[in-house]
């Protein structure tokens, strides 16, 4: 599949603030990442967010501006309903919002929406990672043409650490897995995970479990699907 970029001309600043990196990220991990200059920018800059410390969601959706009115027959391609969802916004302005923090100002900007609702309870008292975020597209993104944004998934591997100790060499085993993953509607959660559920393309924890040798990892992994199903996959140690 060949995407048109150059619709989105990312090389200056009025262009930039016309059309965010995040309207680049959709389409370009849509169409598999192609080759081009506003491709190797949006990818690197989804790479950037889940770069240590702190991770973010990839695809911060609801920075893009999205509006459009579809016709009710399906067109040829569903590509194109994404191109036009960003292409027939009655509101052009760049839509963002910033996730309140204990460093962080106010959340503003005139046309996002955003809500953070605490767990606290059963999650690390001053992890505030773990949230989840219901900024989300501001246009109904869940039928099939989406599915790519949902695909998305984020494994933070904090620690994982693997040991022997004692007389009688008993093994230790400890580890600490966030999932973030996408809804219906592109809003983005954090919940718990674990090694177990790792996708086979993570490298660096093939030892856990096998005789205890002495192992300490921590990554950042992130996979998705493009818009053919095509799998791809990021891994970030540190």
């Amino acid at each position: 599949m060949t995407l048109a970029l150059t619709g989105i001309p990312l090389h200056s600043s009025s262009s930039a603030q016309a059309y965010p990196i995040d309207c680049a990220i959709l389409l370009c991990l849509s169409g598999g990442w192609p080759a081009s200059v506003p491709c190797s920018r949006a990818r690197a800059e989804f790479i950037r967010r889940i770069t240590p410390w702190p991770v973010e969601p990839p695809l911060q959706i609801w920075r893009c501006p999205m509006g459009a009115s579809y016709e009710i027959a399906p067109q040829q391609k569903g590509t194109d309903r994404i191109i036009d969802a960003l292409f027939q916004a009655d509101d052009m302005r760049p839509r963002q919002s910033f996730p309140t923090t204990h460093s962080a100002p106010e959340a503003t900007a005139e046309a996002a929406v955003l809500s953070i609702v605490e767990t606290s309870s059963e999650l690390f008292a001053v992890d505030l990672a773990l949230r989840l975020v219901q900024e989300r597209a501001n246009i109904d993104i869940s039928a099939p043409e989406f599915n790519f944004v949902r695909s998305i998934r984020v494994f933070d591997v904090r620690y994982a650490q693997q040991y022997k100790s004692g007389p009688d060499g008993e093994c230790n085993r400890s580890a600490v897995v966030v999932l973030g993953t996408y809804g219906t509607q592109g809003d983005f959660l954090w919940q718990r995970s674990s090694v177990a559920a790792l996708p086979l393309a993570y490298v660096g924890l093939e030892l856990w479990g096998d005789h205890c040798p002495s192992i300490y990892h921590r990554s950042v992994f992130v996979d998705w699907r493009d818009y053919d199903g095509n799998y791809g996959f990021e891994q970030v140690n540190y």
